[in-house]
């Protein structure tokens, strides 16, 4: 399984809903909290080219926020490349 981060905030209902939505599917993944570290907040802008959490990069592909990464899911997507190497 590839690595999987998510840029977030502690208080944003989207990263919530991501954060469950990860967890559900049991894929761990590294959290890097924005509001608490400002260099980390800029290198999330760099990788994305988006101010808005959560950023979700699953391996090297920027999947988005919590509505892109629903979208997946419900397309059947997700665990395709959740399962990628």
């Amino acid at each position: 399984m590839p690595t999987v981060q998510m840029y977030a905030t502690a208080v944003c209902p989207y990263c919530v809903r991501a954060r469950h939505l990860l967890e559900r599917k049991g894929v761990q993944f590294e959290e890097i909290r924005v509001d608490r570290d400002r260099e980390q907040r800029k290198v999330m802008i760099q990788r994305s080219n988006r101010t808005t959490v959560p950023q979700i990069f699953i391996g090297d592909v920027h999947v988005g926020g919590y509505d892109d990464m629903a979208a997946l899911e419900a397309a059947g997507k997700l665990d395709a490349l959740l399962a990628q190497q």
